[in-house]
This record gives structure tokens, sequence and C-alpha cells, in this order.
């Protein structure tokens, strides 16, 4: 079978797929159940940092050293989530009664967009699709596009305007943005949270902070503090894309005390597992802290050079990102399937992005960096497709 019938068959299937995956890409478990003769080298499509996941693995296999360790955080009933807020206050430095506990981030997304946001919603787009799909019936969502002519680079003065205009409860913010990596500084957001005082929820997902950087020491940002000054502020913190750990299911969202006391009263007692519970524990350690920075930094390091690499593409036009992924525009991409010849002719997955609101035509995709020698992989194959 020649490689463009082969194109043409797994299309086919990967279509059918993706539409039962809704607007999320599917698994690599998934697509290589279904389409088993395919070979997946790089998962550029998950967004996460390699060299923490191996971190991770390598502290589970210290303190796991047979199943008889892990036994008791598979067979017993984990710590309540005001317990699990306590271990992770302490070592953010924000009070526990602030602090809630979720099965991942998009949990605590679910429960503060349907809790807290009141009937009018403002979200910049494009963006993560959880926030205009897990609304309530009665809520109703305003989009701020955002302009490909400016990077779709955020501008807080526009948007405070459309705030204003549009008369919303609610304000979403997504720092760094996905899917194009976009990052609001420190100064912009205040200038931000200053002007919507009077908005019932702000909500801040900060799943990817931990790769932005705001100066050359490359400092870890998070705005934790702020709740302190504004109490409509949430802030989001998934685990899954630092520690590269989605599997295990863990966040937690800071807020006010009243919120969170609104949501473990609401039955969110044991909400995570037993080895949501281990990471929380190491997270807490000093000792694996310390590592984790260096592999932090590690990886972003890693990240300005895969950009680098793909600036220097033809055909390729790269957006400003100061996350671990890189939105791109394909040239000549009318039959948009340029990721399709990546997976099936070089093994490398990346997110095609066609079905996102607020990028127009074909050619966008999503690609993650990965470790150093995942890279190197995809640049060859991007050389390659579009030599």
């Amino acid at each position: 079978m020649d490689k463009e019938i082969n194109i043409e068959r797994v299309k086919k299937i990967f279509n059918n797929l993706k539409q039962e995956s809704g607007t999320h890409s599917p698994s690599i478990k998934t697509v290589l159940q279904e389409i088993p003769e395919l070979k997946i080298d790089v998962d550029a499509c998950f967004l996460s940092n390699p060299y923490a996941t191996d971190l991770f693995i390598e502290n589970m296999k210290a303190d796991f050293p047979t199943y008889d360790d892990l036994r008791d955080s598979l067979e017993f009933y984990p710590p309540q989530n005001s317990d699990i807020s306590k271990i992770i206050g302490q070592t953010i430095a924000v009070k526990k009664e602030n602090i809630f506990v979720g099965n991942g981030a998009i949990e605590i997304i679910s429960a503060t967009l349907k809790r807290f946001c009141g009937n009018r919603l403002l979200l910049p787009i494009p963006t993560f699709s959880s926030y205009y799909e897990f609304l309530n019936n009665d809520q109703e969502i305003f989009f701020h596009n955002l302009k490909e002519s400016e990077n779709y680079v955020l501008n807080i003065k526009n948007l405070i305007k459309d705030v204003r205009e549009k008369k919303v409860d609610s304000l979403i913010i997504i720092n760094p943005n996905n899917p194009n990596g976009d990052y609001i500084n420190y100064d912009e957001l205040i200038d931000l949270l200053e002007n919507c005082k009077n908005l019932d929820c702000i909500i801040l997902d900060e799943s990817f902070v931990h790769f932005a950087y705001e100066d050359d020491s490359l400092k870890l940002m998070n705005y934790y503090e702020l709740i302190n000054k504004y109490s409509n502020l949430v802030i989001i913190k998934s685990m899954s894309k630092d520690f590269g750990i989605a599997g295990v299911r863990a966040g937690y969202g800071i807020m006010s005390s009243d919120r969170v006391s609104e949501l473990t009263n609401s039955g969110y007692l044991w909400n995570i597992s037993g080895l949501a519970t281990y990471f929380f524990d190491l997270y807490s350690g000093t000792k694996f802290r310390n590592k984790y920075e260096i592999v932090r930094k590690k990886y972003i390091m890693n990240t300005l050079m895969f950009r680098s690499e793909l600036s220097s593409i033809k055909g390729l036009k790269i957006y400003p990102s100061k996350a671990n992924f890189f939105l791109i525009k394909v040239d000549n991409d009318e039959l948009d399937d340029f990721g399709l010849r990546l997976l099936v002719n070089h093994g490398v997955y990346i997110r095609n992005c066609s079905d996102k609101i607020g990028l127009k035509g074909s050619g966008y995709y999503r690609i993650a960096s990965r470790s150093f020698e995942e890279n190197v992989k995809i640049i060859k194959a991007i050389k390659i497709e579009l030599a």
C-alpha cells in the first residue's frame, strides 16, 4: 500500500476518533488501538515536561519498590480534601482554607464555572475549549476575538473595554494561553484585575505558568498572593503539564475561603486518588522541589532551542509563546493533512487546531516541546515534509 492511500485510510479512521473525542485529541492509546499499524515515536500533542515525569517515576521506584509498598495507596481511602489542602498550603505558602483540591484541573474548572461565574462570561479565543463547553444552560458565553494580524496576542486595554461594553459577570484568562502560548506579565495582570473588581468571578488558569518567565533567571511564576486582594479571583493550577502526570489526575484551585467551603461541603471529600495524594506528599518535600526546579529550567532551555530550530524552517509561521508549545501555521496546507503526514510517515503526533474557535482557515497546528532527542526527531520530520 503506497503512502498516499495509507494517509487517506488513516485520515478516515483518525477523523472518526477525533469526532468521538469532541474538541480534544484522541489519546495515543486510543489511536494505536484503532490503527495498530501506526508507530508513534513522539507525542507532541500532549503538553508536559518529560524530564519531570522521569523525576516522578524515579521517586516512585524508590518509594514503592514492591507491590506491597504500593498497596496502602491503592486499598485505603486517601485523606480528605482539607487534609491535602493543608499539605499544599504549607508548600506554596497559601492558607489551606483558600485551597480546593481537584481530580485534575478540569474538575475545578467545571465546578467554578457552574457555581461562581454568573450568567454572562467573556472568554478570549482561540483558547482551551472546556471553558465554553462546561457551562450551565442559562449561562451565555461572549468571545473576545484575538487577531491573527496581531499574532493572537491579548491586548489588555481592548479586553477591559470589551468587559465593559458586553456587561459580563465573569472573565476567563488562561495564562499562558492555549493553543498559542501568549503570556500576560504581572503588571498587565494587575491592570486587568483592578479594572474588573466589579465582576462576580475572574478565572486565572495557570496550567502552563511553570514554563513562563519574565527575566533571564527563569524564576518560577505564580500569582497566589493576589487572592488576598481580589476576592473575585479564582486561580486554577494543573499538575499534569508541569510534572507530566496527567494519568494521576491532580490539580488545585486557589480562591476565597467561602468558595472553598461551598465546594467541599457539596460532596468533594475524597475526590483525588491515593496516587495523587502520594504526589502531593512528594511535592511538599524540599528535596523533590529542588530537583524539579533543575529539570524545569532544563526543559525551558530545551524549548527555547526547539523554537529556534522551528523558526528556521521555511513554509512555517510560529506565533509568540512562553509556554511549552508553539502554535504554527503551515503554508499551502489546503488539504489539512500536514499533521497526518507527520503521524503516518514519521510517527510524530501533533495537534491539528482546525477545530479551534477563533482560528480561521487550515494549516494551524500546535506542537509541544519534548525531550531534546524527541525535538530533534520532530524538526527532522517537519523539514522532510516541507522540503
